[in-house]
């Protein structure tokens, strides 16, 4: 990233979008505390991210990550993955983390998969666990990066149900997507990342049908065209 400087007012949903290789993974992964910036400084709901490990660890804590890989433990079920991070990292009991992931996995329609491990699982169904994982000690924010990026049209349409439901349940999100039309239609506010550095950032709609720079009209050509 260079000098990347962005702001965001009011949004629940925040879509990062941009060609391959521009930034936006780099972005999300610096917001999440994944990642620390070699200047600058970076601030959510006027708080500032540290640097400091145990600072930046407790900031972990309050936020949940969706990777595009799934990135789900294959030794363990579906139901584990989601009650042991709860169990381990969030002091919960065995029974509340069972019960938690429990509702979880009905709620992504997934009860009928809870004891299978990541293996025996579609893609889609795999994201879904992660996405309840990621949402199960109740995060500040979750932060998914390209999470439909491995997937096919069909399993794409399930995980963008998913997330659909958490925006509805007034969930803060940030997304990293090649998904226009989902951007469009699901986020508050959409910026565009290319180079490293920061194009253009605003209303989702008039980001995308009516962008303002040059660069911003040029990504948007390619990517629409067909």
């Amino acid at each position: 990233l260079d000098s990347l400087d962005l702001t965001v007012e009011e949004t629940m949903c925040l879509a990062l979008i941009g060609p391959s290789g521009g930034g936006k993974s780099t972005t999300l992964r610096l917001l999440a505390g994944l990642e620390t910036p070699t200047s600058g400084t970076i601030r959510i709901d006027g708080n500032e991210i540290a640097h400091e490990y145990r600072q930046l660890r407790e900031y972990r804590q309050r936020v949940g990550v969706v990777f595009q890989a799934y990135n789900l433990f294959p030794h363990f079920d579906a139901i584990t993955n989601i009650a042991l991070p709860l169990e381990k990292v969030h002091g919960y009991s065995r029974g509340r983390s069972l019960e938690k992931a429990g509702m979880l996995l009905e709620q992504f329609q997934l009860t009928n998969h809870r004891f299978k491990k990541p293996a025996e699982l579609s893609g889609g169904q795999s994201q879904r666990v992660a996405i309840a994982r990621a949402i199960a000690p109740d995060p500040d924010i979750v932060f998914l990066d390209e999470p439909t990026s491995a997937l096919d049209p069909e399993m794409t349409a399930e995980v963008l149900e998913a997330i659909e439901t958490l925006i509805e349940s007034k969930k803060k999100l940030l997304i990293a997507t090649h998904q226009m039309g989902f951007a469009k239609h699901a986020a508050d506010t959409v910026a565009i990342i290319a180079e490293g550095k920061l194009v253009e950032v605003g209303n989702s709609s008039q980001v995308i049908e009516y962008p303002r720079t040059a660069r911003a009209q040029k990504f948007l050509k390619a990517y629409l065209k067909f």
